[in-house]
């Protein structure tokens, strides 16, 4: 069997727009290479096919945005909205997220290896996130469904206002959000995040996580709550 060819897209050469319009052309199952991305937006956006791209470089707002089946790696930092509105596929930061990484995202997994900052998972649909430092304040605000799995601590609010997400922490949680309450750890849920770690390239122990999740008792309007909202 031939070698896989690698197409190289040279950001320092080309555009942004170039590199788009040649991957939403590109047949599945082809590989990309992004050189010198040098801090640029909205790379990657898009993408419907099952590609493999790998951005050699940091990165600007909204990569891999609205990413469906595509594996995008990114070998350094991203910006504020990484996999924003992700449908499905992968995505992998090697280094640090800024704000709002995952937010919105309906399906797929979001690893980020380093930190996440404010609202990891903002609003998250369905998305599985796991974040292999820290995550900053308000993470899973309002999360309605899918899994976030944080390996180092978490910042004040954690899971404000949360719907079904699950959350797993094995650090400290500095506070938890409105009707956020940490659950019991059942065997199932061992068994949940043993697989997360696993699609992460993780080897933390799931036994040293705790569990969160909400209450409930905010699904409802009720005057008594009205400051809560």
């Amino acid at each position: 069997m031939a070698a896989l060819t690698t197409t190289v897209v040279d950001l320092s050469q080309q555009s942004v727009r170039d590199l788009n319009s040649s991957l939403h052309q590109a047949s599945p199952g082809t590989s990309w290479q992004v050189a010198h991305p040098g801090g640029a937006h909205n790379l990657a956006v898009g993408l419907t096919a099952g590609l493999d791209v790998v951005i050699d470089g940091p990165t600007g707002y909204y990569c891999a945005g609205m990413n469906q089946r595509a594996t995008v790696t990114v070998h350094g930092n991203v910006g504020t909205g990484v996999a924003e509105n992700m449908m499905s596929g992968t995505v992998r930061v090697r280094g640090n997220a800024s704000q709002s990484a995952g937010a919105t995202a309906h399906g797929g997994l979001l690893v980020i290896e380093g930190d996440a900052a404010a609202r990891c998972g903002i609003s998250m649909k369905g998305v599985d996130i796991v974040v292999g430092g820290d995550v900053g304040h308000m993470s899973a605000f309002m999360g309605q469904a899918g899994r976030l799995v944080v390996c180092g601590d978490a910042g004040d609010a954690l899971g404000d206002s949360l719907y079904e997400a699950r959350l797993y922490v094995q650090g400290k949680v500095k506070s938890l959000g409105a009707d956020c309450v940490e659950k019991e750890m059942r065997d199932e849920h061992l068994a949940e995040l043993t697989e997360l770690l696993k699609a992460a390239d993780r080897d933390d122990d799931p036994a040293a996580f705790r569990r969160y999740g909400s209450a409930r008792a905010l699904y409802h309007f009720k005057v008594d709550n009205s400051a809560s909202y």
